[in-house]
């Protein structure tokens, strides 16, 4: 099984167990000479699927890291991004005054240089992603 293959079946079994609780007790009672529809051990499949996972991804190595610093740097990545983008949106609507007597805002940050560092670091994720995404269907499951 690849890696890649495995992400799959954790975010099935990962759905899977966050409705649980309503399958289980729909099964908690069943008709005499019946079995429940639902296995409950589902949760230790999980554990151990992400236990593999997590082992390759200390083991994988791309270039000189391993993909769980990858993963840690597209994480980070992400939340940069949102933060400058959101900040590059907020300060980017300076209001005009009607009047003289209205207060004037004034942005603290160079719109077009931190929309600049956001396209760049957009660019960097996306390649990032792309590598993680070929070794995840490249790499074996240990």
């Amino acid at each position: 099984m690849k890696l890649a293959e495995a992400l799959q079946e954790r975010a099935d079994l990962d759905r899977r167990i966050r409705q649980l609780q309503q399958r289980l007790a729909n099964n908690a009672i069943v008709q005499e000479g019946e079995s429940p529809a639902e296995d409950p051990h589902s949760m230790t499949s999980l554990e151990q699927l992400i236990a593999r996972i997590n082992l390759t991804n200390c083991r994988t190595m791309l270039e000189d890291k391993s993909l769980t610093e990858c993963l840690a740097r597209r994480d980070v990545l992400k939340w940069k991004l949102s933060a400058y983008r959101e900040m590059a949106n907020i300060a980017s609507q300076v209001g005009h005054r009607a009047t003289r007597t209205e207060i004037k805002l004034f942005s603290t940050v160079h719109v077009k240089d931190l929309q600049k560092q956001a396209d760049e670091m957009a660019k960097e994720l996306r390649l990032l992603d792309n590598t993680i995404q070929a070794a995840n269907w490249a790499t074996d499951l240990g």
